[in-house]
């Protein structure tokens, strides 16, 4: 049987609503999953009337809000939307912990609007941890070609020193090994650990968080049998990734070390998953788009993507691990107030 997809709308006033409807209507889709959007019906009809796309299928949709048509206006998120794409993410969340769904896969979200709404989180990685209770993840933004997962995700840069601790870049590369072993089929998978500064530190003379802090959690992961290999350069480790294909992912210390080679290759099919979850979690890699939402320029090939990987996902989980940890989430729910 096809693995159960909730796919979550997103921002309604963003591009969310379009690249579902266009997802849907993608044989890629509906050969690898059986989707289930989590959303609005009122508006996704209202948008393929506009835009002359396929409406969605009568039963795919499950209607969590009604939203007033009237007062929304594309590119201008709201308290209302706000709140809509909150409920949406928690359905989600909720439908994977209990068994309803396989996967749970996000289109873009407004932060502004959602913290409007009383979101107290820096994106959606952060908000479905404290959803699932989960202390230690990671988020991996992969393509074709690279996977990048990130130690430190939305912080300003000037934190990013403070927060490279020993201790979270042995959870990345912990959280990094296991998973790609559980999810993607590898049996030591080949994990390049990027320096944080240039140079990999160049044994101290640009910065000491290589040796004081990132070799040590190297060598700590090493003796517990994971093959990470670094601090390797940044400038010269994504080369080697991809062009040589020495290795099978890029640990990154920051945000932007990871996003701007991965966004390179892979801009328009990019997917974001986030590691370490009790559930599976794909995610498009891109944002709400305003400037072009409803007017049917936005392009689907990142949802579907993340459908397929969220597919893949499921197709070889870790199933002892992901009962046991829904069976614990399900005796006390984190959503419920």
């Amino acid at each position: 049987m096809k693995p159960v997809i909730a796919i979550t709308m997103g921002d309604p006033v963003g591009v969310g609503p379009e690249i579902i409807l266009k997802a849907l209507a993608d044989k890629r889709v509906s050969r690898m999953a059986s989707p289930i959007v989590l959303g609005d019906e009122g508006l996704l009809k209202h948008i393929s009337k506009r835009l002359g796309l396929k409406p969605p299928k009568s039963g795919v949709v499950k209607n969590l809000s009604q939203l007033d048509i009237k007062k929304l206006r594309p590119g201008h998120p709201a308290v209302a939307s706000g709140r809509a794409m909150i409920g949406y993410i928690e359905e989600g969340v909720r439908m994977a912990v209990s068994g309803e769904a396989d996967a749970v896969v996000t289109a873009p979200i407004s932060k502004d609007a959602a913290k409007k709404a009383g979101f107290k989180f820096p994106g959606h990685t952060e908000f479905i941890a404290h959803l699932t209770n989960t202390k230690k993840f990671a988020m991996m933004l992969g393509g074709n070609e690279l996977k990048v997962i990130l130690v430190t995700i939305h912080v300003p840069l000037r934190d990013v020193p403070r927060l490279v601790t020993k201790d979270a870049v042995f959870q990345t590369l912990k959280v990094t090994d296991d998973s790609f072993r559980r999810y993607f089929g590898f049996k030591r998978p080949r994990i390049a650990v990027a320096g944080l500064n240039p140079h990999a530190g160049e044994g101290g003379m640009f910065g000491e968080e290589e040796k004081d802090i990132i070799i040590p959690a190297i060598k700590k992961a090493r003796k517990a049998g994971i093959n990470a290999i670094g601090p390797l350069p940044p400038d010269t480790v994504f080369y080697r990734a991809v062009k040589r294909h020495e290795f099978d992912c890029v640990v990154c210390m920051y945000h932007d070390q990871g996003l701007g080679p991965l966004k390179l290759l892979s801009f328009d099919n990019g997917v974001n998953a986030t590691l370490g979850l009790p559930i599976i979690r794909t995610s498009v890699d891109h944002g709400t788009a305003y400037d072009i939402a409803w007017k049917g320029k936005a392009s689907p090939e990142s949802l579907v993507a993340a459908i397929e990987m969220a597919a893949a996902m499921a197709g070889k989980r870790g199933k002892e691990f992901i009962s046991r940890r829904k069976a614990q989430l399900q005796a006390k729910p984190p959503w419920t107030k």
